[in-house]
């Protein structure tokens, strides 16, 4: 957790000194932290589907305080990110939002009702986590989480242009599939039994996420984006810039990963402890990459 933390400020950091003085530092912080919790809600959702039949509910178990865990702080984040949006939307300081503010901005605004979205698909989740104990019920978190992480996109700077818009919602489901699964591996496989049964299918599955996550970041990209000089004369290039550098060292990671991990973890030569200190790297990695992804949704 401290390491998830520190590379969460890392990518803050980065993100301010990339857009300054343009960043809104409050409502990208907790952009940023609900979109991480967001991830890890739909990463442990998803996981039990990783291990065969027989070994579903038992994952489905292991997993079910961590989910209830996330979707609670996934819960605070989208309140606190709903109401730092209510405040910069009305050009008033946080302290003295009020809450008919709040509710005019969550009502009235297309983006204040993608937020208010997030909020209860949030609060729905961490309900059916308390007796959430199946694989079958994880299925309907899971698609509950994938709502509420993409209706932001859907209304994001690109909702008025159709292909835009399909192109970075598709990219951020994507990412969140791809590292979501992976904090939760990391949070819930146990023992390296169980680490050579999940760890080829998160490959698997890895690998089209990765497919999907490029073709739709282009894409998105290519909408935004005017000219090649934007990339470094403006804020967003520059974290464009910055988040393509950090994907394609995510790449190289997963790739040396699938080629000697996944053999090792698959034959059983390497212990639990060892394939969760492997994914730590990537893991940093990846939460550096969703920061710099909600500081570009935020200046875009």
């Amino acid at each position: 957790m401290l390491g998830g933390l520190a590379a969460l400020v890392v990518g803050l950091l980065l993100a301010w000194a990339l857009t300054y003085p343009q960043v809104a530092v409050g409502v990208t912080v907790t952009r940023a932290a609900a979109d991480v919790a967001a991830v890890v809600v739909l990463g442990l959702a998803l996981v039990p589907m990783l291990d065969v039949p027989r070994y579903r509910d038992e994952l489905a178990t292991r997993s079910a305080a961590a989910l209830t865990v996330a979707a609670a702080l996934w819960l605070v984040a989208e309140v606190a990110r709903l109401c730092t949006a209510a405040a910069a939307t009305a050009a008033v300081p946080l302290s003295t939002l009020g809450v008919r503010t709040t509710v005019e901005y969550a009502i009235s605004t297309v983006a204040g009702r993608a937020d208010l979205i997030s909020v209860l698909a949030a609060a729905l989740v961490g309900a059916l986590t308390i007796w959430w104990r199946t694989p079958t019920v994880g299925v309907a978190v899971a698609g509950i989480a994938a709502i509420g992480t993409t209706s932001r996109t859907l209304a994001g700077h690109l909702s008025e242009n159709a292909f835009g818009g399909i192109a970075v919602t598709l990219h951020a489901l994507a990412a969140a599939v791809w590292c979501g699964l992976l904090a939760a591996l990391v949070l819930t496989v146990g023992h390296r039994g169980q680490w050579a049964r999940v760890l080829p299918r998160f490959s698997a599955l890895s690998l089209w996420s990765v497919v999907v996550l490029l073709v739709g970041g282009i894409g998105s990209a290519v909408v935004t984006l005017d000219a090649p000089t934007q990339l470094w004369s403006t804020g967003y290039g520059r974290l464009v810039l910055a988040k393509v550098l950090f994907t394609a060292a995510l790449l190289g990671l997963a790739w040396h990963n699938r080629t000697d991990w996944l053999p090792s973890a698959r034959g059983h030569r390497v212990t639990a402890a060892t394939s969760s200190r492997r994914s730590y790297t990537e893991l940093a990695l990846m939460t550096v990459a969703l920061t710099l992804a909600a500081a570009l949704a935020v200046t875009g």
